[in-house]
């Protein structure tokens, strides 16, 4: 069954809980947050997340992504895990390498770029998934990060899927071994044609690692305009949505969206929850 939800821009207190309840009295299953902690026009996501979990019933929240290189993966494992508590499961954790080096080191963290970027994510994960299964101490020697004896908790109340953003073939192999999903990017920067070679290498690591690749998920961030004309991303009326995106779970195998409004943001969720969603589940079935 596929899943969708929208994406909130960290940006207006106010704007952002309108959203977060309107997608959750619409019954969307996520809200995806990104996270540019260097931008001083955003606000920290991880504090928002617990602001609007607290403040809505049913929908989950996703980091999309959280930054590895200014989140230590120790605690982060530990922010998810007090997230997952505080909204009674309602949290996935999205992470990514870091999208700007230079930024991230503006913030005192590792600018990470290549095969670092790809070897201290791999390293992360390791990290992430022993300390959020929370079966004793958490260690690792690595190249990049260091754990000695970290006791995890508290325990999370379900196995708190981690999301990876990638788009590179070096960080996508690291999404098959490793990773719960694969998070694209969108679909300005990674379009519906780029995406089936994406598919294969994660496919071909996950069989190298002994996994079903069918076990890795995938989201596609979605920029667009539901019923008007934009220049950027998707347009088109509500049922050319509904047949593109029923195409892309098909044809793509992205199993999650997350839509991600040019304007109108109220009304556009409101479009999207009430006349694109239904339509295509009802193409999928």
């Amino acid at each position: 069954m596929a899943e969708f939800g929208i994406s909130i821009t960290p940006d207006d207190p106010a704007s952002a809980l309108a959203l977060a309840r309107a997608a959750d009295a619409a019954g969307l299953d996520l809200i995806g947050i990104q996270d540019h902690a260097y931008n001083p026009g955003f606000l920290d996501t991880m504090t928002l997340i617990a602001h609007l979990g607290a403040l809505t019933e049913r929908v989950r929240f996703v980091p999309d992504v959280a930054d590895l290189a200014l989140r230590p993966a120790a605690m982060l494992a530990k922010a998810a895990a007090t997230l997952d508590v505080l909204t009674a499961g309602r949290f996935d954790l999205g992470v990514g390498a870091g999208a700007f080096p230079d930024a991230i080191a503006g913030m005192g963290g590792p600018p990470w770029r290549g095969a670092a970027a790809v070897a201290a994510t791999a390293e992360s994960l390791q990290v992430l998934r022993a300390a959020l299964d929370a079966r004793g101490p958490v260690t690792l020697d690595g190249e990049y990060l260091r754990v000695a004896g970290y006791r995890p908790g508290p325990a999370p109340t379900r196995r708190v899927p981690v999301w990876v953003g990638a788009q590179g073939p070096r960080l996508l192999g690291v999404v098959g071994a490793l990773a719960d999903g694969w998070v694209s990017p969108l679909n300005i920067y990674v379009p519906p044609a780029e995406v089936p070679a994406k598919q294969s290498v994660i496919d071909e690591a996950a069989q190298r690692a002994g996994r079903d690749p069918a076990s890795v998920r995938r989201m596609y961030n979605v920029l667009g305009t539901i019923d008007g004309a934009s220049r950027h991303g998707l347009s088109g009326s509500a049922e050319t949505w509904a047949r593109t995106l029923a195409d892309w779970s098909r044809e793509l195998r992205f199993d999650t969206f997350v839509f991600w409004p040019v304007h109108d943001e109220l009304d556009q969720v409101r479009r999207f929850a009430e006349d694109v969603v239904p339509r295509v589940r009802e193409l999928l079935t």
